[in-house]
């Protein structure tokens, strides 16, 4: 009965989902769900690219968090469109809280929609949420086994990135672990090296994004 119950949860999420999709297809944008354990950067990350990005590719931003409104509020201070979505003990976002969100923005009026999922390295993973591009997100000071420790979180995902390297020598990480196990899980998404923090790396990041923009929606602008 319980697998029944998980089957029927997943079932109607992926249908959800895939009318989501729909809808920012219509609206031409890309949008992007990172997921990833708290405290890796995520929204940092959006804070850096919401700005660089700047009003010729508008952003907007649906947050999950389980309860405050701290990271929508950093967000917004950045000019993207923001909603916060709480999801109470919930430990990640699902397509219906998804599709409410969308309600609340222009879509037509944006380029790009960035999804920050709850901070959890289990439950984001098996929730497809309509997004274009799945991103999970891994830190330095988390350690080099969490892919291995944790890889339904890598193994959906269109890019992996690798937060916080300036601290790779300091904190004795392995990169090549990070490499051999991705390996053995996702071949298919690249890994990015980059300090949100320093900038290091960021010029491989928008490239990303702006050739997912290309591929996806036929525009740049």
């Amino acid at each position: 009965m319980k697998i029944k119950v998980i089957e029927s949860v997943l079932k109607d999420n992926d249908a959800v989902a895939q009318t989501n999709r729909s809808t920012m297809n219509a609206a031409g944008l890309l949008s992007l769900n990172i997921t990833s354990a708290p405290g890796s950067g995520k929204t940092m990350l959006l804070e850096k690219t919401i700005t660089a990005l700047g009003p010729d590719a508008p952003c907007a931003v649906l947050v999950g968090d389980l309860q405050t409104s701290r990271d929508a509020q950093r967000l917004a201070g950045c000019g993207a469109a923001t909603v916060q979505i709480n999801t109470g003990r919930g430990c990640h976002l699902s397509a219906a809280q998804i599709s409410a969100g969308l309600g609340s923005v222009d879509l037509s009026q944006i380029a790009y929609l960035f999804i920050e999922n709850v901070g959890n390295m289990v439950c984001p993973a098996g929730f497809d949420l309509g997004e274009h591009k799945r991103i999970a997100m891994l830190s330095v000071p988390e350690g080099d086994d969490k892919v291995a420790k944790y890889p339904t979180l890598f193994q959906p995902a269109d890019l992996i990135i690798l937060n916080k390297i300036d601290l790779a020598e300091l904190l004795e990480f392995d990169v090549e672990q990070v490499r051999a196990d991705l390996a053995r899980i996702n071949t298919r998404a690249p890994l990015l090296l980059l300090s949100v923090r320093t900038g290091e790396g960021m010029e491989k990041w928008f490239e990303w994004l702006d050739a997912c923009r290309t591929d996806t929606t036929g525009r740049k602008d």
